[in-house]
């Protein structure tokens, strides 16, 4: 039996294109489904306060040409009144970045929530969890894109919502702002500056993407060793392992350490052109208004108005000027989020083709054979390692009838195991039929593994695992089959180790 499904090629890489499109959209049609769901109201009430927020603001960032009016002036009046109102718009903008930054963290928080739920769904859903490591091996660290990437995502996503909801506004409304007060040349040579950045940093992040994707693999696999390394401390102890797990423990970490110096060489050239375009913007917007003073368009005007309007007009190219550099200052993120992106899409595309895999076998098996009294049967079954052509059982027929025992004898390695993981489901025949007549649990078969499997819960949840609750359902908690069982098989010691039936235990030994 082959490799299921896509496997990346080596000069396959992750980058800014196509496929991060599709697989970013597809990731937004998860988290917001419908207009009414929870996370897109809350995304359109966050561009409210967003925008209402960006209008306050600019009432705060013309107050300084107004306090040179009124002090030119000498209006006392005017001054009392300007500062009673600048403080009520200082208040205002508290409020409404506070409430901005709070409903961005219940965006990341719920958006984290809908998509996790969404993995898990598939992942837990009719082993794909056991498919998944078998049969695509190259889905690399399924736990960390399900959890960190996730979590890392979502954080991003959270941190520049605001910002990418609002831009558009802002830039037509400071562009018009800065046409009126500079001419086109003011808005023109800001655009032109922005394309330019935009340019230079799409050929900066093209190389950041792929070792940002090396560098969470290798962190998945390095966690993993250790958390290898705890699962099986026994073992290793009893092998006095320490020294060599602790030289492929150090050999993972320097592979992790080379990529990451890897990753910040590429960022060094990123991180220079973000930071000379913002530096450059300052500078752009008083060459933006040296072109009208020095054409002479303001030369009726006294110092004083002068000044007045120099620094209005300061505060709309300079804002402009920001709203473009925030733009590129997104670029670093925007590499966060593309290769999230494909770690994330990546494995909930496998989990599809898995699971959609799977529901047409089911189809195409359903009529092959006719119904027979028993629990299984095996007909003409040829099997192989998932990944492998090594035929370990070949052309075998088999009918499991109930009360009828069967003995399977063979040296290591001969196929045992492997004709129950057929029997079971978890792998599929190379050749062959395999039917099953009776369903898996207490109602029909249950398959006990090589290496056992405590997961976390109390003793009560350990001992009726893998149910939810005792079968069959008495309707009251029946502590007494479960105390038998203990008793029969010389365990009741465990009662006094765990504090009784449900105190939740930390299961590692």
């Amino acid at each position: 039996m082959g490799m299921r499904g896509h496997r990346m090629e080596k000069g396959d890489r992750p980058r800014l294109d196509r496929l991060f499109l599709r697989r970013f959209l597809t990731l937004q049609s998860v988290l917001f489904p419908r207009w009414m769901s929870e996370n897109t109201l809350m995304l359109l009430t966050l561009l409210v306060v967003a925008l209402t927020g960006q209008l306050v603001v600019y009432q705060v960032g013309i107050l300084p040409s107004q306090f040179y009016g009124v002090l030119s002036d000498q209006d006392l009046g005017g001054f009392r009144r300007l500062a009673v109102f600048a403080l009520m718009l200082i208040f205002a903008i508290s409020v409404l970045r506070s409430m901005e930054q709070y409903i961005s963290k219940l965006v990341y928080v719920n958006c984290r929530k809908v998509m996790t739920e969404h993995l898990h769904r598939a992942y837990f859903n009719n082993l794909v969890y056991y498919t998944l490591s078998v049969e695509h091996p190259y889905v690399d660290n399924p736990d960390q894109r399900m959890t960190q990437d996730v979590e890392r995502l979502c954080r991003e996503l959270g941190s520049v919502a605001s910002k990418l909801l609002t831009t558009p506004f802002t830039l037509v409304y400071y562009s018009y702002q800065c046409a009126v007060s500079t001419g086109w040349m003011g808005p023109l040579s800001i655009f032109g500056y922005f394309v330019i950045g935009s340019l230079l940093n799409r050929l900066l992040m093209g190389p950041v993407i792929p070792k940002l994707i090396q560098q969470e693999k290798l962190e998945g696999d390095f966690r993993f060793k250790h958390v290898e390394i705890r699962v099986n401390a026994e073992a290793a102890a009893f092998t006095r392992a320490g020294s060599v797990e602790h030289s492929r423990t150090a050999r993972r970490l320097q592979h992790l350490i080379s990529a990451q110096k890897e990753l910040m060489n590429q960022e060094l050239w990123l991180y220079f052109g973000t930071n000379t375009f913002d530096y450059l913007g300052g500078i752009l917007s008083y060459m933006a208004i040296a072109v009208p003073i020095f054409a002479g368009v303001y030369k009726d005007l006294s110092s004083a108005e002068l000044s007045e309007l120099i620094s209005k007009n300061a505060f709309v190219s300079i804002y402009l000027v920001s709203c473009f550099s925030q733009i590129i200052d997104l670029s670093s993120s925007l590499c966060d989020v593309a290769g999230y992106t494909h770690r994330i899409a990546e494995l909930d595309e496998v989990m599809g083709r898995i699971l959609q895999g799977q529901k047409n076998e089911e189809e195409e098996g359903s009529d092959k054979l006719e119904r027979f009294d028993g629990a299984f049967v095996l007909d003409d079954v040829t099997i192989t390692a998932p990944g492998t052509d090594d035929t370990l059982v070949r052309n075998l027929t088999l009918h499991v009838k109930k009360g009828h025992n069967i003995l399977i004898t063979g040296e290591t390695g001969s196929g045992k195991s492997s004709i129950l993981r057929v029997l079971a489901g978890l792998w599929l025949p190379k050749r062959g039929n395999v039917c099953v007549f009776t369903p898996f649990g207490p109602h029909g078969v249950l398959f006990l593994p090589q290496k056992p499997f405590l997961s976390d819960g109390s003793l009560r949840e350990q001992i009726i695992y893998p149910l939810k609750d005792v079968y069959p359902n008495s309707g009251q908690v029946d502590d007494d089959r479960i105390l038998r069982s203990l008793d029969m098989s010389g365990l009741t010691c465990l009662l006094s180790r765990t504090g009784g039936l449900d105190q939740k235990v930390e299961w590692k030994w």
